[in-house]
């Protein structure tokens, strides 16, 4: 309850502060510039998915499952196929920024695109983002104890938000090629680790000795669900991309595909270099695997590779999600200003900015962790939203009207889809339920209290 008490003091500040001078709807046309390619969103893709969770998860599923949790990737990989393909249908069709809240906002009017645009960059967003910068402080606190707390955390902060910002700020194609650079960074000292760790596979490690129900199945998969979210984010520059009709499909395929390949060959791997014992190493099955690999040396790649995926994650998370900001303010739902586009840059720099400063303000202070449940139940919420939307889209003929990307099979992906995000979302305890539930009801009504200021 105190996630949810806290979540309204800021949603309230923030709002109110906005909708308390009647502001007209608007829908500015966009002047971004389109240079998000095929290769650029499907790095993107890789480099926000793969962040810190790989480096544990291994150790976590292998427990409960042994040497048959490879079946749990490959549930979750069908799972989050599902949910890519309702994606990449509606992204073919929406090609303006804002990702997710364009999709459910086109297909079911402004109410729901104001639910799921502060759902998703302020519930999945901003605090995931401050979680993982202060997870990086803590990697590198080890090398520089002065990273420790007070005011040298807090610079160290400042420095990474900034310097991050100021890169997107300045250019599109800088933030993408950064981008690149880091999911380049993050991959190389983990492929390499799983080819030479192959050499070090003891067969007997990776076989089946147990029969897990699927019970058991279906909770490792959720947990696996989770270390899959935030391929959609990179949609979010929808505005930049090139050719949407065929970029964001082929984006999405080759991106997931490169994730699931990459989550398979870690763990069977890591299983089978560690085997029994890698209940033992749950806080870093790979950095084991990597010591016992490399040495004293492999350790120390690890950390690099950790760090690196961070500061990846986090410059992926800069790129995009501030456009959901500038999406909605085109759209009349958020301060107008956030959808200024700089003179010279041609980015949203005001959007970018704000969202930076507000990943700085909750990783400074800390309160972000009582939310990192809601963050998760919000990606839910919002790609339930999103498969919905696919099936609304196909019925819209001024949006569809143009050929597009067209899940095959008719209903059965998007009833499928929404079945397990239904699933897993019950798999919540009642505490969090409540917590979400209370969280978008205090966003609803403030939506409903700040329209009638308007027309006032």
């Amino acid at each position: 309850m105190y996630a949810a008490v806290h979540e309204l003091k800021v949603a309230c500040f923030t709002w109110f502060t906005y909708y308390c001078s009647p502001m007209e709807r608007t829908n500015e046309k966009e002047h971004l510039k389109r240079e998000i390619g095929v290769r650029a969103l499907a790095l993107a893709i890789l480099n926000i998915t793969v962040g810190t969770g790989i480096f544990v998860i291994p150790a976590i599923v292998a427990e409960s499952l042994g040497a048959v949790a490879i079946v749990a990737y490959l549930v979750c990989g069908a799972l989050i196929f599902l949910i890519a393909l309702c994606y990449a249908e509606v992204g073919s069709k929406v090609s303006t920024s804002g990702g997710t809240y364009t999709y459910i906002e086109t297909a079911f009017g402004p109410y729901a695109g104001f639910i799921a645009n502060t759902v998703f960059w302020f519930g999945s967003g901003v605090f995931s983002d401050a979680a993982v910068a202060n997870a990086l402080a803590d990697t590198l606190k080890h090398f520089f104890p002065v990273l420790e707390s007070g005011l040298n955390r807090i610079l160290f902060f400042l420095l990474l938000f900034g310097g991050l910002a100021m890169l997107n700020i300045r250019s599109l194609k800088n933030g993408v090629r950064f981008i690149e650079y880091t999911a380049f960074g993050k991959l190389f000292p983990l492929v390499i680790l799983v080819l030479a760790g192959t050499a070090f596979v003891a067969p007997e490690n990776l076989r089946w000795v147990t029969s897990p129900g699927a019970a058991t199945i279906g909770s490792a998969s959720l947990l696996l669900f989770f270390a899959f979210m935030g391929f959609d984010t990179p949609l979010s520059n929808g505005g930049e991309i090139k050719n949407p009709k065929r970029t964001v499909p082929l984006g999405i395929f080759f991106g997931i595909c490169s994730v699931l390949v990459l989550y398979i060959s870690i763990q069977l791997v890591t299983q089978g270099v560690l085997g029994k014992t890698i209940s033992a190493h749950k806080d870093s099955p790979l950095g084991a695997v990597a010591g016992i690999v490399f040495g004293s040396a492999g350790i120390l790649l690890l950390v690099v590779a950790t760090s690196i995926s961070m500061i990846g994650t986090l410059a992926g998370e800069i790129l995009s999600m501030p456009r959901i900001l500038y999406a909605g303010a085109r759209d009349g739902i958020m301060p107008k200003a956030l959808a200024r586009e700089h003179p010279r840059f041609f980015t949203p720099h005001l959007a970018i900015a704000a969202y930076s400063s507000l990943g700085l303000l909750f990783a400074s202070s800390g309160g972000f962790q009582e939310l990192a449940i809601i963050s998760s139940a919000a990606s839910l919420v919002t790609y339930l939203g999103v498969v919905l939307a696919t099936v609304k889209l196909r019925k819209m003929t001024a949006v569809t009207a143009e050929k597009t990307f067209r899940v095959p099979g008719g209903m059965t992906v998007p009833l499928l889809a929404s079945g397990v995000i239904i699933w897993l979302l019950s798999n919540l305890t009642k505490a969090e339920l409540i917590s979400t539930s209370v969280f978008i009801l205090a966003i609803s009504v403030l939506y409903f209290l700040m329209k009638v200021l308007k027309k006032k």
